[in-house]
């Protein structure tokens, strides 16, 4: 008994969003395997939409024969021979480029509209070159219930037309397979049934152009290959070789056998059925098995993009921690901003002898410090560009280092060649860097000036005045972790006399905290790009998985409807 109308649709709901599955299961990073997995999948993708989804939803339509074969094997010349008059052109040339032709019945053809079968192809109604077309042809002498499609050739030396007809053969209810005696044995033809072997295709195999002493022995070794490789049943029909007609077609008599099984299949609706629930039943079981394969590539390729995010991270985070470290261990107090602090303090007799009690410090600092706000801000500058430099060093590194991990990679091999901006830091970097160096240092001053107004005091009294002391205690910040904190110390003399040894503590730490976020802050938008490399990948956390579960539901209506049919009834809806 035939399934419901109920498990059709819930087969049809399945396929559909296997479909979608494998659609969204991308495979972009060049992994070992991944290109034979991209194109399996493109064309599982293909064939669910060319012949799985559309035959589910018309079963009843006619069986659909696809001949194919071998270059030169006489595919054309047996489909004209077949229904008896010229529909399709032998290629007397190879390789031969023009549309595939479809033969029908007249009253049929609403079958084959781009809707329910190949939606790619664009249809016409005469012969053409342009091999994304699908020629339609209307024939009494096709009978109904049955179509021909003409395939190019399976080994043709134009790579399109061995994708079209791999294609073609995958939307086939029944392959017609086209060989000759000098080609049966060639191994493209055999990876092609071995594939229709593997999804328990229907298939014809047509021994053709064979010398009539010769068909005995090669129909013997043919049958025996085809039944070493699953095909034992697969009906084997030979065609001696002979002169054509001025129409190019054989004598009726050669193709007789042949015609009359497609005859006899044509006028016997349950032998269609059987015929395309084999095809059907095998393609959908294949594609779920398959679909398994490719959610393996795509959890594999979520491994890799991993890994290459964590190599990434181990370059920026690496770069990061000695940025901070040596923000705050002097590395920055030396050269330019060594030399404008040295001219802010003097040479360190400006302190020296001075009262140590912090009152008498205090009053006596605003007649005996030198230093001039201009010289402050020559202070501060110089660390402003030093700070640059510095951040810049830093993200260069890191992003060789990130490169280099990538580039030992087989993922991101392909992705650092395909973007040499990322193996330097962003022209960018240096402006973002000024841009925070500068905001910190508005920072510290405003933190310097709201600890001077707690205590009351007029800064503009000090000869530094509210930037100089800032600059002390920015300089304290790039000393903060030092072994050797000589060249700061009479900042911090100045700083602890003005504010109180605790309070100067406290707005170290302070602003020690705030560049070390600021100065990792830049790195962070460097390590972004490389984020931003493998988002633009567009791989779905969960798309295995959910590729998985389309595959098992797919299994699931597949074998619902194998039990309604075993039972003799419908399962439940």
């Amino acid at each position: 008994m035939s399934v419901s109308r109920d498990q059709d649709t819930r087969m049809i709901t399945a396929l559909v969003r296997l479909r979608g599955a494998l659609q969204a299961a991308r495979l972009p990073l060049e992994l070992p395997g991944t290109p034979a997995l991209r194109t399996s999948r493109e064309r599982m993708i293909d064939q669910l939409e060319d012949y799985a989804i559309p035959r589910q939803m018309s079963a009843d339509a006619p069986l659909l024969v696809v001949v194919g074969g071998s270059t030169g094997a006489g595919k054309s010349t047996l489909v004209n021979s077949l229904v008896g008059t010229r529909v399709t052109a032998p290629g007397l040339l190879r390789p031969t480029t023009r549309s595939p032709v479809l033969v029908h019945h007249p009253d049929e053809a609403h079958w084959f509209g781009p809707e329910r079968l190949l939606p790619d192809l664009v249809r016409t109604d005469h012969s053409t070159d342009d091999p994304h077309s699908l020629q339609l042809v209307a024939s009494e002498h096709v009978p109904p219930g049955l179509a021909i499609l003409d395939a190019p050739d399976v080994d043709s030396v134009e790579e399109h037309n061995r994708d079209l007809a791999a294609q073609l053969l995958a939307t086939a209810d029944l392959w017609l397979f086209v060989t000759s005696a000098a080609r049966y044995s060639d191994q493209v033809p055999w990876e092609h049934l071995r594939l229709a072997a593997e999804r328990s295709t229907a298939v014809a195999v047509v021994l053709d152009r064979t010398p009539a002493d010769a068909v005995q022995t090669v129909s013997a070794h043919l049958a025996r290959m085809l039944a070493s490789r699953g095909l034992k049943d697969s009906p084997l029909f030979a065609v001696d070789e002979s002169p054509v007609s001025e129409d190019g077609l054989l004598p009726p008599e050669k193709v007789a056998d042949i015609r009359g099984w497609l005859d006899s299949l044509a006028a016997d609706p349950d032998a269609r059925r059987i015929v395309v629930q084999q095809t059907l039943d095998g393609t959908v079981r294949a594609l779920a098995r398959r679909s398994h394969a490719i959610a393996d590539g795509v959890a594999e390729q979520l491994q890799a993009a991993e890994e290459l995010r964590q190599a990434a991270d181990a370059a920026y985070d690496e770069a990061t921690a000695a940025l901070v470290a040596e923000a705050g261990d002097g590395t920055l107090l030396r050269g330019e901003v060594l030399a404008r602090w040295q001219d802010l303090v003097g040479t360190g007799e400006l302190l020296r002898g001075l009262d140590q009690r912090v009152g008498r410090l205090r009053d006596r600092l605003v007649s005996r410090v030198k230093g001039t706000p201009q010289a402050a801000d020559l202070v501060a500058l110089a660390i402003e560009a030093g700070a640059e430099s510095f951040v810049l060093d830093h993200a260069e590194a890191a992003a060789d280092r990130a490169v280099e991990a990538w580039a030992g990679a087989d993922a991101g091999r392909a992705l650092v060649a395909a973007d040499e901006r990322l193996g330097r830091a962003a022209p960018e970097v240096r402006r973002r860097a000024e841009a925070e160096v500068r905001a910190w240092q508005a920072e510290v001053t405003e933190l310097v000036r709201t600890a001077v107004a707690e205590w009351r005091m007029n800064v503009d009294l000090l000869a530094y005045g509210a930037q100089g002391l800032a600059v002390a205690l920015m300089v304290q910040v790039l000393t903060r972790s030092a072994a050797d904190r000589t060249a700061a110390q009479p900042g911090r003399t100045l700083l602890d006399a003005v504010l109180g040894a605790e309070p100067v503590d406290a707005l170290v730490e302070r602003a020690g905290a705030s560049l070390d976020r600021r100065l990792g802050g830049v790195l962070a938008g460097e390590r972004q790009r490389f984020h931003d490399v493998l988002a633009g990948l567009e791989l779905a956390a969960d798309a295995a998985e959910q590729l998985r579960a389309a595959a098992r539901r797919v299994d699931d209506r597949r074998f619902e409807q194998a039990r309604a049919v075993t039972d003799g009834a419908p399962a439940d809806g």
